[in-house]
Order: C-alpha cells, then structure tokens, then sequence
C-alpha cells in the first residue's frame, strides 16, 4: 500500500518483502514494516560466513530484512524479552560481508544508518535485487521500538552479547525508513551529496582557509564530513 499525503509517497510493506513491493520503492519514499525483521552485524556474519556455521532459521521463509542495530533489550517476566528502543549501526562497516549474505540468505532489504558506498549499490545492491533504507536521523530509538510487538527468538546471545546477536522481530508498521537505495542502484545521500558539492566552492569563496588542523584533515570541502 501507499499513501502519497504533501507529494510524499509512504509505503506500507509486508514481510517478506515481495520482489514486485521492492521494485515499487523509490528513493526519498518513507516506508513502513509490517511482519519479520531480523538482525546481523559482524559478529552474526563472522560466525556464518567466517567460520561456516549453518543459520539457526531458515531465514528465506521467515524474513528477507537485515536490520543493523543494536537492540536496547531486557529479560521480562514471562521469559521472553522487552525492546524499548532500537539504534542503527552505520552499514559501511559491513561491505565485505554483504555479497555473500545476500546469496545464502535471501536478504532483499537492508536498514542501518549512513547508507552505503554507491559503488556497493552497483556492484552488491543490484544484482542480488536488493534495496537499502535509511534511519530517519538520530533519537528515533524509541520511536522504532514501538513498532516491535515481540522478540520472537534470539540466537547466539551469550557468545556474542546484545548488540551483536541474531534477533527476530516481530513488527507492526515499523518505521519510519527512508529509501535510501532503489533497484537501479540510485542512491538518495549520493544524489544530494552531488547537489550540493556543485555549489559548494561558492558558498566557501572568500573564506580564509581553517586556522585549526588535525592530523589527516584536508582542505577540500567536498570530502568534508559534517
């Protein structure tokens, strides 16, 4: 489903994504989970793809979205565990892991913070028909935590500690996210960066250059990090 309310559009998908959902999604569209949400990070991908072990769930039929976070959860009183908030981790850090997640696991929908490199959009993103959304910004934690309705199973929490473990969410309009990514590879944080890097030589002229410096920094204000 989706709602276009101000020109916005609004996607409201079910899980496991379908590939005809997927290819709907445009970059800039806010979207909105309804289903299973799974997490891994590097220590889940260490112990699959690093050292062979097989998944604990077959992940094809229960959820084709990675979520890179770190879960604010807690032991509660019927066994189980309450989620009161949730942080993406920036994705960047995963590059190398991504092609072969995406084969053996069918992931078609990554979420984190910060986006990717486009060039891992091309040539990771594309061919495994795969899409990549974005956090809305910091201190939406909480916000996101409300839309998991239940942990519905944990692995390897012991061994790899809260943040790094395999959880599996139960969500209802779980959001809000940002397309950061489309199927094409178009990428919404590289397309602004264009916008503005084009006009960014003027918006400095004039100015001296910095009095401060730290090791390693440089002059060029379209490598700059804001």
């Amino acid at each position: 489903m989706v709602d276009e309310p101000n020109d916005l559009k609004i996607f409201h998908l079910n899980l496991p994504a379908t590939p005809e959902d997927i290819a709907r999604l445009e970059i800039g569209a806010i979207v909105y989970l309804t289903g299973m949400v799974y997490t891994a990070r590097e220590g889940v991908y260490q112990k699959v793809l690093g050292e062979g072990l097989p998944l604990p769930v077959d992940l094809r039929s229960l959820s084709n979205v990675n979520f890179h976070c770190s879960p604010a959860a807690a032991p509660d009183a019927a066994g189980g565990y309450n989620v009161g908030a949730v942080t993406a981790t920036a994705s960047f850090r995963f590059s190398k892991w991504m092609p072969d997640w995406f084969r053996m696991s069918g992931t078609r929908i990554v979420i984190g913070k910060g986006g990717m490199p486009a060039e891992d959009y091309a040539k990771v993103f594309v061919p495994a028909g795969a899409v990549y959304l974005t956090t809305v910004g910091y201190g939406t934690g909480a916000l996101l935590g409300r839309g998991i309705k239940r942990v519905h199973d944990v692995f390897w929490l012991e061994e790899l500690g809260i943040a790094q473990a395999m959880w599996m969410f139960d969500v209802e309009n779980f959001g809000p996210f940002i397309v950061e990514s489309d199927l094409q590879g178009n990428s919404l944080f590289a397309r602004h960066g264009e916008q503005i890097n084009a006009g960014i030589e003027a918006l400095y002229a004039g100015l001296k250059p910095p009095a401060l410096h730290r090791y390693g920094e440089t002059d060029n204000r379209k490598k700059e990090v804001m």
